[in-house]
């Protein structure tokens, strides 16, 4: 017998009201990550990236937010990827975040654009050397004969560049630019808190209070 329709869980940690959020998502949201990185939850930059392909059908991964400011959230990753393909074809996408410890998410939805060039190089540079030979190793999404490709890639690649790889011109930087966010605080008997905000101008946010 299958109990999974059993589990349960209380939500008590924390609560999240209207007077004591912040104006600006992105402000909540600050404030929420650090909270996130100072308790120590395990992997707080990760988040989940959701894209729609031309067919309309939904596909759902697992990156890491590098950067975050204003303008939207930054993640990076090979631009010729499922992914890639599929926000080339539809540029909107949702993320979520999901800090189990803390009974937190956040869900951001938005249009995605391209970060410069600039801001690409800067990334890739800090990279480990591994992870900048690795961006040209791997074909991303595409159906390879085994692991030994992607070692071969490597030692190609690796022997080509030595330590100076360039970044490859199919990899680069994605910024979510959010329209919507939710954030989510669990509460006892499954009165969580749910608050939204939606971009009523182009600088101003509407709050409001959605039920559980």
């Amino acid at each position: 017998m299958n109990h999974i329709a059993n589990l349960r869980k209380s939500y008590e940690r924390a609560e999240l009201n209207e007077s004591a959020s912040a104006a600006d998502p992105m402000q909540q949201f600050d404030q929420w990550l650090k909270e996130a990185m100072a308790s120590e939850v395990p992997e707080p930059n990760a988040m989940t990236l959701a894209t729609v392909s031309s067919d309309l059908r939904p596909s759902t991964r697992v990156v890491l937010i590098k950067g975050y400011d204003a303008r939207g959230i930054v993640w990076f990753t090979n631009y010729a990827s499922r992914k890639g393909q599929q926000l080339a074809g539809n540029p909107f996408a949702a993320l979520q975040f999901h800090w189990v410890e803390l009974e937190r998410v956040v869900r951001i939805e938005g249009r995605v654009e391209k970060v410069s060039d600039a801001e690409s190089d800067d990334y890739f540079n800090s990279r480990p050397l591994d992870s900048r030979i690795g961006a040209w190793a791997s074909p991303q999404s595409q159906v390879i004969d085994g692991r030994g490709v992607l070692v071969a890639n490597a030692a190609k690649y690796g022997a080509q560049f030595l330590l100076q790889p360039p970044r490859p011109p199919h990899w680069g930087g994605y910024r979510l630019v959010p329209d919507q966010w939710e954030f989510w605080q669990g509460r006892k008997s499954r009165l969580h808190d749910r608050l939204r905000y939606r971009q009523d101008t182009a600088t101003a946010w509407v709050r409001e209070r959605l039920a559980p």
